[in-house]
C-alpha cells in the first residue's frame, strides 16, 4: 500500500501544469462543498448569505479584494468562474483556505453568520500571511492561464479519446483485452 502512495505521489509531482490545474479545479469543488456544508451549519443559509461569506475568505486570501474584483482583475466575462481561471497554485491557495476555514468552524463550533464570516477571512488572512511569510507570490499577482478548466477538459477528453494518454491513475492492469 504504502509503495502504491509514493507511485501515485510520483505521477502527481511529474504531472504538466494543465493536468495540475484539472486536479486542483477537481478537488476545489470537494472542498467547496464541504465548506458550504460547514458553513450551513454555522449559520449561512440564504444564497445570498453564503456569496458574503466566500467574498470574506477571498478578501482575507487576496488581499482585500472580493470576488469581483478577482474577477475583473482576471479579465472574465460575467458568465465565467475565477475558480475556472486559475493557476495549479492559486488553486492550491484557495484549497488550502476552504479546507482551513471547514475545520476551523467545525472543531470551534462556530456559530452565526456573522463569526462564520471573521472566519472565513480570518483563516485566508492567515493563508495569505504564510504566502508572504515563505516569500511566495501572492494570489492575485499570479498569472490568468490562458485556458479555461472547461477548455482544458476538452482537451483532455480528445488526448483521452485519441488513445494519446492513459489515465493518471491507469496502473495498466485494464479489463480490455
Amino acid at each position: 500500500m504504502q509503495t502504491r502512495r509514493q507511485e501515485i505521489a510520483d505521477e502527481l509531482s511529474a504531472l504538466p501544469e494543465d493536468q495540475l490545474r484539472l486536479l486542483r479545479r477537481s478537488q476545489m469543488s470537494i472542498y467547496n462543498s464541504q465548506l458550504a456544508e460547514a458553513a450551513q451549519r454555522s449559520g449561512v443559509i440564504e444564497p445570498r448569505d453564503f456569496a458574503i461569506f466566500q467574498d470574506h475568505g477571498y478578501r482575507g486570501l487576496y488581499g482585500g479584494l472580493d470576488a469581483g474584483d478577482i474577477h475583473g482583475r482576471k479579465g472574465l466575462r460575467k458568465s465565467q468562474q475565477i475558480l475556472d481561471h486559475m493557476g495549479s497554485d492559486e488553486l492550491a491557495a484557495n484549497i488550502f483556505r476552504a479546507s482551513q476555514t471547514k475545520q476551523k468552524l467545525e472543531r470551534e463550533q462556530v456559530r452565526g453568520k456573522e463569526r462564520a464570516n471573521r472566519t472565513h477571512h480570518e483563516v485566508g488572512r492567515e493563508v495569505r500571511d504564510t504566502i508572504k511569510r515563505l516569500g511566495g507570490t501572492m494570489p492575485e499577482d499570479l498569472p490568468t492561464p490562458r485556458e479555461s478548466i472547461q477548455q482544458l477538459q476538452r482537451k483532455e477528453q480528445k488526448r483521452l479519446q485519441q488513445g494519446l494518454q492513459g489515465s493518471l491513475f491507469d496502473d495498466g492492469s485494464s479489463d480490455e483485452g
